[in-house]
């Protein structure tokens, strides 16, 4: 009796081995020994032509997306409706005077459902015709609306366009390094292209115009010629900011990425924005200073009564700061090889939020309009003094 399980099992096996060797096709079995767990079937296809016989392994399904490509799936589908390509063209003249069209390229992204268009202005500066392309293909002109030269803004805005859709703009007040973004443009006049990348820095960066952007976001991921003016979006499709600059490779022969480019912060756009719609024109409050931030080091090494702030180097003639009664500083200094002016007022504070950066002392303007009224906490020495400052219009400070 007991005999019979173990003639059962061998019965079986014979059985297997033969219908192996007579019916199943050769190498059919090491295959499917062969093949890594939890990968998709795939299928053998043979052709026979005068080079010889190939054979090539298809999947035989499309393999799944996994997180982080849906991720940037998600992104690009959000996002790509709102973004547009511009084409300016502007009138230069050759050899023997005569007029010819030069065309350049940018990008942009539409606002709102009424056809406006947030992009660089040296996209489109001193165009005589400005053509914009949804990602639908259809074009239209572009009127032009509103120029910030100092923040290398421009609004545009077609007319009588149905179906638009407007991007999402987020707070980049809240920004950090590290944080994953993606870039949307028309790179090299490829349209639709996005690249990913990380937030590699917050710092200053002098703009072409000489003014000075005191958060832009330095950005690893690819931009070229063609990107400015597009979105620079956070890992929900939201815009956080504009793409401005790119370090170009020295090597390259060409403005082309070299991995460091530079987006305009969407919190500085938004102050932009709003003065145009109350005003028509940019109308930045500013305190006229200029500044030197201040951090541990320096402060011990000046005998300053806190670690942090913002020295008033210097107070413009006429000027916000000037009038409410600031002081700027009195002894030259070196710093490196970058002279400084020490002994002026230290900014601590602007309307009870605490002032550590540059970027905090910006952040907290773009609150404002020009006429409205600040309250800055200062050290004068190590006296604590309050003054209120009615903000300036930038643009008609002497010496701004």
């Amino acid at each position: 009796m007991k005999l019979r399980p173990v003639l059962a099992v061998l019965l079986l096996l014979a059985g297997f081995y033969y219908l192996s060797m007579h019916f199943v096709p050769a190498g059919a079995l090491a295959s499917l020994a062969h093949r890594a767990p939890g990968l998709d079937a795939s299928n053998e296809s043979s052709i026979q032509g005068p080079l010889g016989h190939f054979t090539m392994t298809e999947a035989a399904a499309a393999p799944a997306y996994d997180s982080e490509e849906q991720q940037n799936i998600a992104v690009y589908k959000r996002a790509l409706p709102s973004v547009v390509n511009i084409t300016s063209t502007a009138l230069v003249y050759d050899f023997f005077s005569r007029p010819v069209p030069q065309q350049g390229q940018g990008s942009g992204f539409l606002l709102d459902k009424e056809g406006h268009i947030l992009t660089n202005n040296h996209v489109i500066d001193n165009a005589q015709a400005v053509d914009v392309t949804l990602f639908n293909q259809k074009k239209y002109k572009a009127v032009l609306v509103g120029v910030d030269k100092d923040h290398d803004l421009a609004l545009l805005q077609i007319k009588d366009v149905p179906n638009l859709t407007p991007a999402t703009l987020a707070d980049s007040a809240g920004l950090v390094v590290g944080q994953r973004v993606y870039a949307l443009g028309n790179p090299f006049g490829f349209s639709g292209t996005m690249t990913r990348g990380i937030i590699s820095a917050i710092r200053s960066v002098a703009m072409p115009s000489g003014h000075k952007i005191e958060d832009a976001i330095q950005t690893d991921a690819s931009v070229n010629p063609g990107n400015s003016g597009g979105p620079l979006l956070n890992s929900r499709g939201e815009v956080i900011g504009i793409t401005t600059l790119i370090a170009s490779n020295p090597n390259g022969g060409a403005d082309q990425s070299a991995g460091i480019g530079f987006a305009i912060p969407i919190g500085t756009a938004k102050a932009v924005l709003d003065d145009f719609a109350r005003y028509g024109r940019m109308r930045r409050p500013s305190l006229d200073i200029v500044t030197l931030p201040i951090g541990p080091d320096i402060a011990e090494q000046i005998g300053l009564p806190v670690d942090y702030g913002i020295l008033v180097e210097s107070v413009l003639p006429g000027g916000a700061a000037q009038k409410a009664g600031l002081h700027g500083g009195t002894q030259q200094a070196r710093m490196g090889y970058q002279p400084v002016m020490l002994g002026g007022d230290l900014i601590v504070a602007i309307d009870g939020q605490e002032v550590t950066t540059p970027q905090d002392l910006s952040a907290a303007l773009n609150k404002h309009h020009a006429g409205d009224t600040a309250v800055l906490m200062v050290f004068r020495g190590r006296s604590r003094m309050t003054f209120k400052v009615v903000l300036s219009d930038a643009k008609e400070v002497i010496g701004n």
